[in-house]
């Protein structure tokens, strides 16, 4: 069953939900969870480390604006609003292949307010 989130960063506060996938459960079950953001061009990711998983056989090399993901690579948790640093015309790229894990339900170009260092907090709403 999908989880319910609220994102919250400075004075910004994004409903979103966590898909029921092995990566959005094991996210679920860590919640609340926060992080100093990290930004790749218009992506911001922090780590969880308390969630460990794996590629997942639907990982994506894409994504969509407002698409969560959990990139196992850097064991974080990742935020797409915009393009990054290695997407291409009309495609947004994480850095690798990431498991989809959710989406945001409003308008995610508000997070182009959030700043490396920045504090990213998950919880349920």
């Amino acid at each position: 069953m999908p989880t319910d989130i609220l994102i919250q960063a400075k004075d910004i506060r994004m409903e979103g939900v966590l898909f029921d996938t092995p990566s959005g459960q094991a996210l679920a079950a860590a919640l609340p969870f926060s992080g100093p953001a990290h930004r790749w061009g218009d992506e911001i990711y922090f780590a969880v480390p308390q969630v460990v998983q794996e590629l997942e056989d639907d990982a994506r090399v894409t994504v969509e604006v407002g698409d969560l993901a959990y990139w196992p690579s850097g064991r974080a948790f990742c935020i797409f609003f915009g393009l990054t640093p290695t997407s291409v015309p009309g495609e947004i790229r994480p850095a690798s292949a990431v498991n989809l894990v959710g989406r945001v339900l409003g308008d995610p170009c508000c997070f182009a307010d959030v700043q490396d260092g920045d504090t990213v907090t998950v919880s349920r709403r």
